[in-house]
């Protein structure tokens, strides 16, 4: 009985994974089908790709006699630098569409890579400017968007107030934008993971209780950038009225 059990858990978790490896392929798919319709470029540059690195590793293999014993290797890492193009493509599309719009660096903090405590908004005015808190190796990151002359008040104020709390846990602040010393959209994930480790992960947790005393002031920006169309002043009286 036992087995048999193990032998249903098995193959449903079979099916699971060929179900999530084919949704994986669809929305892969997808993703090509609308770069493709508005990148020009892209087939042409992953192409390119593919026949340089293929024709190189081809043409070193010659050399010694063993080009066709190289080929598919080559085919192979074509294909690999044809993904690696591709994908620098949407996000840099994505990117693109993104900058500007209220709330664009929550949702880039929200997608990075490895362990960031990412609190969104923990300072914000009605105007849709707002700070957002990284915790990390680092220590406190502070990423601030929105008009220039506003978000340093404000990122000037929230460093002020988690200073108290953190002790000698660096604090760095940024603010996206392209403006000189902002960092842009599309840099800000490199930025922070560049940034010094100076922290063990025991001290990021216990760095983290702390802050998670400190109650959340300002008011609460989409997740992710506003669509396009969305009416400010719709969403500036919703604010105000929360």
């Amino acid at each position: 009985m036992a087995q048999k059990q193990d032998r249903e858990a098995l193959k449903e978790a079979k099916r699971a994974k060929k179900a999530e490896s084919k949704a994986k392929r669809r929305q892969l798919l997808q993703a090509f089908n609308m770069q493709r319709k508005e990148d020009k470029a892209l087939i042409p540059l992953m192409a390119g790709g593919l026949v340089v690195v293929a024709g190189a590793v081809f043409g070193i293999g010659a050399l010694f006699g063993m080009q066709w014993l190289l080929l598919p290797i080559g085919i192979a890492l074509g294909l690999l630098v044809a993904v690696i193009i591709f994908g620098r493509r949407v996000q840099k599309n994505v990117y693109g569409k993104a900058e500007g719009q209220p709330g664009a660096a929550a949702w880039a903090l929200d997608n990075m890579r490895g362990r960031w405590r990412v609190t969104p908004t923990v300072a914000g005015t009605t105007q849709l400017d707002a700070v957002h808190r990284v915790i990390g190796r680092p220590g406190v990151v502070l990423v601030a968007e929105g008009a220039p002359h506003r978000v340093k008040t404000l990122l000037a104020q929230e460093k002020k107030r988690i200073a108290r709390v953190v002790g000698d846990t660096p604090i760095y602040d940024i603010i996206v934008g392209n403006d000189e010393d902002q960092v842009p959209l599309r840099r800000l994930q490199q930025k922070i993971m560049k940034l010094p480790n100076n922290l063990k992960p025991a001290q990021i947790d216990g760095l983290e209780k702390r802050l998670a005393a400190l109650a959340s002031r300002g008011t609460q920006l989409p997740k992710g950038p506003l669509p396009q169309g969305a009416k400010m002043r719709n969403v500036q009286r919703t604010i105000r009225r929360r």
